[in-house]
């Protein structure tokens, strides 16, 4: 069995509840439901920090305009929702 270690967090009471309704739902512990969401948000980290590497390997310097980046963030999320 790996290594475990205990933490404690403070959440607020609302999404203490929750987590606490999810868990049942699910039929998870909280610790179970939060290590799981844990590694969902670290991995996405990892591809968002992949993703940019890769863009500043391959594509020219450009600068966007504020209107350009958030018209390009909804077109990739119409796209998205799509799938």
């Amino acid at each position: 069995m790996t290594e475990q270690r205990t933490m404690t967090i403070s959440i607020p009471a609302a999404l203490a509840r929750q987590v606490d309704r999810i868990a049942r739902k699910e039929g998870r512990t909280r610790s179970e439901l939060l290590r799981e969401a844990f590694r969902q948000y670290a991995a996405r980290l990892e591809r968002w920090d992949r993703l940019l590497v890769e863009a500043r390997r391959g594509l020219p310097v450009r600068r966007l305009s504020e209107s350009e980046v958030a018209r390009i963030v909804k077109e990739d999320r119409r796209g998205r929702a799509a799938r």
